[in-house]
């Protein structure tokens, strides 16, 4: 058991659970479970309600990834619903205009966002119910409006400028003249719009159609150079997940471009080390694991990209022995310096398992929060494009029409074949730390679903224009360990409790006794629900 004070309890059900960032969203899930709809019906009807209730984080104007178990067949499935950058659009572009890193704001970051086709792909395959009928609650939401969070308050408080410059956005987001305070009655009738055109006509209206013509539109009203044949030309991919083990379950994460093959190679360097024995929350615990995240990523950036593009070495960075190597290297007192940057990211995840043992975990951003900041069709388009880097040596090079190293990595773990837990997080980079910890969690300390959740968090990163990286360690940590982790060479920093910076994660622990155990992120707005 945690010795840590929990703030709710883990939800016990058997029929269906759902989890996720937002209240609203969970409950528009869960209807579809009771209404007969199966898991990835459940988990569409989710993240559309997030798209409306959860602007910042989420929406159509991003890309979206789907890990799921479908009974019927026995297998796991994953879905690349990544967009690539522009024909147009090359790193010697962007360098001759005088840049050294992609633009965060505005066009050039913005890649074919990838979520609509990424639904509509899924619910072929594994669905039962229409687009156009699970779209509905998101598209009441959008129309009649729902009460603003202190969460959406505070975040559209911050982009406050980038809005000012478009006539769209103030409208959307500021249509007082201000941002709206928490519990003000937000409506969005243009992304209404937009979602009712899409249950409509299905993705031909997305990405062939009028949707399509104003994305470009938008694009290139401000420079940039996405075209509707960019749009026209998207399709999502089915994807083998990677897998690894890490005691005596097996980790399950997606291919690049993705970074799910940093987390499984970071489960292998961890995996030799004596977790439960150091124990949770110490000092030479926490020393061990940012240890191996340096060096884990730094395969990342060394070898990451898009595997149309650049032969990524998947098989030597899964190798146990490569992994043993790397983990000798850690000296157990001293911090090495890291060599590479890492930023933040804004993104949801969802889990649900339905009655028939159908799991679903589902990972959708915008990547910065509110993207782009610009608004197309009611939307905001994502500027996942960012993570690109403008040099010709990385193999994570702008290039026109490839996809960018992708931080979203929907995740599983399986016993003896089965799913046994359904988890995600959002967190943008540092999403493999926050998987380590949810799974040591679980496997290493037999923390129950909620203890892993509310589990104090740790992540690092460098920030920009710094050479250094930083270990933010919410407060229960930072009196444990800060002071010894200081001594060791690292930069400590405490963050406020229940951090944003620490992810929103939620998870489904799927019990052989049929009993579903949920649990949601208290540093989100969400629940997770079930009957």
């Amino acid at each position: 058991m945690a010795d840590f004070v929990l703030g709710r309890p883990t939800t016990l059900a058997t029929e269906g659970m759902i989890a996720t960032p937002h209240y609203l969203a969970t409950l528009a899930g869960l209807r579809v479970l009771q209404d007969g709809g199966n898991a990835v019906d459940a988990a569409i009807a989710a993240n559309a309600v997030l798209a409306v209730v959860y602007p910042h984080m989420c929406g159509i104007g991003g890309d979206a990834f789907f890990l799921i178990w479908e009974p019927r067949e026995r297998q796991l499935f994953a879905l690349n619903g990544s967009g690539r950058a522009p024909q147009a659009l090359s790193a010697e572009t962007l360098r001759s205009r005088g840049f050294r890193l992609v633009p965060p704001k505005g066009p050039w970051g913005v890649t074919v966002p990838g979520a609509v086709d990424a639904w509509v792909t899924v619910l072929e395959r594994c669905g039962t119910r229409p687009l156009g009928e699970l779209l509905q609650p998101a598209i009441g939401y959008a129309e009649r409006g729902f009460p603003v969070s202190r969460q959406l308050a505070a975040a559209i408080a911050q982009e406050e400028q980038v809005f000012r410059g478009q006539p769209a956005a103030v409208a959307q987001f500021l249509p007082e003249g201000r941002p709206p305070q928490p519990g003000t009655i937000l409506r969005q009738p243009a992304l209404a719009a937009t979602l009712r055109l899409i249950a409509e006509r299905g993705p031909e209206a997305f990405y062939r159609g009028p949707i399509a013509e104003e994305i470009a539109a938008v694009i290139q009203a401000h420079g940039g150079a996405m075209t509707v044949d960019d749009l026209v030309a998207h399709r999502s991919d089915w994807v083998e997940p990677l897998r690894t083990t890490y005691r005596d379950v097996e980790v399950v994460e997606l291919p690049p471009n993705t970074q799910g093959v940093t987390a499984l190679e970071l489960f292998n360097i961890v995996e030799g080390f004596p977790v439960a024995e150091l124990g949770w929350g110490t000092p030479d615990l926490l020393h061990r694991f940012l240890e191996a995240k340096k060096l884990a990523f730094v395969d990342r950036d060394r070898y990451l990209g898009d595997p149309a593009f650049v032969t990524v070495p998947v098989e030597q960075l899964l190798d146990k022995g490569y992994a043993a190597g790397l983990r000798a290297r850690i000296d157990p007192e001293r911090a090495a310096i890291p060599p590479a940057p890492n930023w933040e990211s804004d993104t949801i995840a969802l889990c649900v398992v339905d009655r028939q043992g159908r799991a679903v975990s589902l990972i959708q951003s915008l990547y910065n929060s509110f993207g782009s900041g610009l608004v197309a069709a009611g939307m905001v388009l994502h500027n996942r494009g960012a993570c690109f880097v403008l040099d010709e040596r990385s193999p994570n090079v702008l290039a026109p029409g490839k996809r960018p190293l992708h931080t979203l990595i929907p995740g599983m773990l399986l016993r003896a074949g089965r799913p046994w837990v359904v988890f995600g997080t959002m967190g943008g980079h540092s999403q493999p730390l926050i998987h380590l910890q949810l799974v040591t969690g679980i496997v290493d300390f037999g923390f129950e679903p909620q203890e892993a959740i509310e589990a104090p968090r740790w992540v690092s990163r460098h920030e920009p224009g710094e050479g250094h990286e930083t270990v933010y360690l919410e407060p229960v940590l930072f009196e444990r360990a800060g002071a010894e982790l200081t001594r060791r060479g690292h930069r400590v920093e405490a963050t406020e409790p229940w951090s944003s910076l620490m992810g929103h994660a939620h998870l489904i622990v799927i019990g052989e006794d049929g009993v579903l155990r949920g649990a949601s992120d208290p540093r989100a707005e969400g629940c997770a629900l079930g009957w």
